[in-house]
């Protein structure tokens, strides 16, 4: 069993006390994950569901619970999530419940599951996550769950909403509901009080950013030049200024002004740990689709604690503020306020190039 006490002294290396709404969910992940009552009948809820609005500490309580436990656990992103199952549905034996069949092979072994950032906005992926978690909660898997949404605001559409309802009272009914209504947000109090990276990550106005940038590209890829390729990911063409072993240096229209999925988001993350967007034109923003790609693709980035580096015509949060073209705008805007941070470990390894030898004496 974890205790409370563990969590807040786990909390404490962090400079935080947990508020009343934190420590309500901390006190039921603790029941969910007692070792005393793993039964699924010993327990009153088989899953915790923290829901909020952005940089309420959701994520923060539930990874430092989730990092304390000892059983087999799994921690996933959504996104990430449906293009695996999505694979493995298109290579599985035809059978008449695949998708079951599917749900119980992934969750083998896993004790504890954990969805950061539970959202649902389209209606394949309520299908396929409405049979999922009826699958997960039948073979005993204890659930948690993060959302910026209660239960009953997913899938909001009023078109699916009713076909979603089944998934979300069993959600009710399994879930313990955790709101996390404190005021504070973790994210834009960071970016307030003056704990800017001292690295600068994002630039604006655009003129006179191409030597910055191209600095900073040589810090972390000594070896690697600056030249115009096109590369592909996912299986589309991608033009980029530069590409290292680490960063990736991409103009914002080729990256998100262009036909893209998070699939392609996914796909860059997992080749290269940082991304250079360049030549931000932040009227493209209020084009729904381009606002959906970068709210996709600064999830994924944040998801795996990802480098980014911005040079937009304008700052980039304050561009933002208004729109309501895309789902989950407002999270976006509270993570690009955490990702300028010092607190947030982007995991590039800074490269020197090895000083010149020494002349010999003639």
């Amino acid at each position: 069993m974890i205790a409370p006490s563990s969590v807040a002294r786990a909390l404490a290396t962090q400079g935080i006390v947990a508020d009343v709404s934190q420590q309500r969910a901390i006190d039921a992940l603790c029941v969910l994950l007692d070792s005393e009552h793993t039964s699924t009948r010993q327990r009153a809820w088989q899953g915790v569901y923290c829901h909020g609005l952005p940089g309420r500490g959701k994520s923060l309580i539930v990874d430092t619970v989730y990092a304390l436990a000892t059983c087999a656990k799994r921690r996933i992103h959504f996104h990430q999530f449906i293009r695996d199952v999505n694979r493995l549905l298109v290579q599985a034996p035809k059978s008449d419940d695949r998708l079951g069949d599917v749900a119980r092979a992934w969750l083998k072994d896993v004790d504890l599951l954990y969805f950061d950032e539970f959202h649902v906005h389209d209606i394949a992926d309520a299908f396929l996550m409405g049979r999922f978690l009826e699958t997960a909660l039948a073979c005993g898997t204890r659930i948690v769950l993060t959302s910026n949404y209660s239960p009953r605001n997913l899938l909001p559409d009023p078109e699916f909403h009713e076909r979603f309802e089944p998934t979300i009272e069993r959600i009710e009914r399994h879930f313990e509901i955790v709101a996390f209504d404190g005021e504070r947000d973790y994210r834009e109090h960071n970016h307030a009080v003056g704990t800017t990276a001292a690295e600068q990550r994002f630039f604006a106005p655009l003129e006179g950013t191409r030597e910055p940038l191209r600095e900073l590209f040589g810090q972390y890829e000594a070896h690697a030049g600056v030249q115009a390729a096109t590369t592909e990911v996912a299986g589309r063409a991608l033009p980029v200024t530069a590409a290292g072993t680490q960063l990736v240096w991409v103009d914002f229209d080729a990256l998100c002004g262009a036909p893209r999925s998070h699939l392609d988001y996914l796909a860059l993350a997992e080749r290269w740990r940082g991304v250079i967007v360049d030549r931000l034109e932040t009227g493209m923003l209020k084009r729904r689709d381009v606002l959906q790609r970068f709210v996709w693709l600064i999830d994924i980035l944040y998801d795996r604690k990802h480098a980014l580096f911005i040079a937009s015509d304008q700052p980039i949060r304050a561009a933002l503020v208004g729109l309501d073209g895309a789902h989950d705008v407002s999270r976006t805007t509270s993570r690009l306020a955490e990702m300028q941070s010092h607190g947030y470990a982007i995991g590039l390894v800074r490269k020197h190039l090895p000083a010149p030898p020494d002349q010999a004496i003639g």
